[in-house]
This record gives C-alpha cells, structure tokens and sequence, in this order.
C-alpha cells in the first residue's frame, strides 16, 4: 500500500479522454526497430514490467522513451514520470507523439502516487523514482499494471535496481559517443535478460544515430 496522505485525482474528464484504446484481445503494444528484433516476441506485453538499468548520462533515458515510440505512433496514451528535463526536440526524434503523452516531471515523494494514478488512464508509463524504492510499493505499482493491462517502464542506476522482479530488463554495460567535427552519435552496448526462458543476450545499437533514433549497430 501507499502512504494514505491526501493526494489529488486525476479529472474524470481527462481519464475518460486517454482511457486505453486498444481492443482487450490486443496482449501486447508495438515495438519500433530494433527493439522488435532484439526484444523477445518484438513486443511489450500488456500487465508487464520493464527494467532499463544504466548509469546516468549512458543513454537509459533514451532507450526508455525509445520503447514507447511504436505504441504512441498507433495512438495509445503514455505518461514520463519523475524526468525532470526530457527534451521535447529528442522526444519527437524518437517517434513519441507528444499530444498523446503526459508528463510528471517532479513528483517528488508522491511519483508512485501519481504513477498508480496515471494508469487509471494511459497504456504505457515511463517512470524514473528518484529515491531508492521499497519493496512494497514495486509490487504496489506491478499490481496495478497487471489489473490495468498496461506496461511499465521503470528506468533506474545499477546502485538503485528495481526491488520487485520484472519481465524484462535491459541494461546500458556501455556507451561511448562518436565525434568528428561535431557529435554524430552514440553507441549502446545493451544487456537484455528476461522471465519465461529469455536467454541473456547482448547487442550493440546507435541511439542516437544520425536521425536522433535507435538503430542496429
């Protein structure tokens, strides 16, 4: 449970207006490349959990948003919770569709109220704690994924992992940028490890590339 301190709601009129549009037989949202090639199934499962484990500044950030892009292209609601700074010009680069996504960037104490809320209404939520998080409230919030058959994206450092198991997680082991006369871009070494007999696999992949997007390296 979360702490019972009074918190506002959302408005009924807004949770009607980014309630999920997706038919109830669709398990699963979309995946741009090359995340549809290096995820298994090419797809993030509705009632899932994704970790994104990087050190600040190596590109978590990126890679989170990058997983949202396929599903808000299709016209489903996201929310970014707790990033603080995210780049409204990167953002579009990566192919979210910014009148559908909401942003929260400064929860403070209360980001897994406003997560919990959040998912009264979006099918996707991007969410960075800014404190070390319990136990408790992880499987709070994968509760209500699972309830809402929505996805969660939980970004955080390697000193600050996620308490409670998810399906997938995808960590930055390394980053390096390239430069000539200006920066061109960044390559990701990702880890990716998962639930259900995911075999551990790491691959290279440019994010940003010279489009500002994710590619295979």
């Amino acid at each position: 449970m979360f702490a019972s301190s009074p918190r506002p709601r959302l408005p009924e009129a807004l949770v009607a207006a980014v309630r999920p549009v997706a038919l109830a037989q669709t398990r699963t949202f979309p995946l741009v490349e090359p995340w549809n090639d290096l995820i298994p199934g090419g797809s993030l499962r509705r009632g899932g959990t994704v970790a994104v484990v990087a050190p600040p500044g190596s590109g978590g950030l990126s890679l989170s948003l990058g997983l949202l892009s396929a599903a808000s292209a299709e016209s489903h609601w996201a929310a970014v919770v707790g990033v603080d700074d995210p780049g409204v010009v990167a953002i579009a680069d990566l192919g979210l569709d910014l009148r559908r996504t909401l942003f929260v960037p400064r929860p403070g104490g209360a980001w897994a109220e406003a997560t919990a809320d959040l998912l009264e209404g979006v099918d996707l939520v991007l969410v960075r704690p800014p404190t070390r998080v319990s136990t408790r409230s992880a499987r709070t919030l994968g509760d209500r994924v699972r309830e809402r058959g929505a996805a969660m994206i939980v970004l955080g450092a390697p000193r600050a992992p996620w308490p409670s198991p998810t399906d997938l997680s995808l960590e930055v082991v390394a980053s390096r940028w390239h430069a000539g006369s200006r920066l061109e871009g960044r390559t990701l070494r990702v880890r990716i490890t998962g639930r259900g007999g995911v075999r551990p696999v790491e691959r290279e992949v440019a994010l940003p590339d010279r489009r500002g997007r994710a590619a295979a390296s």
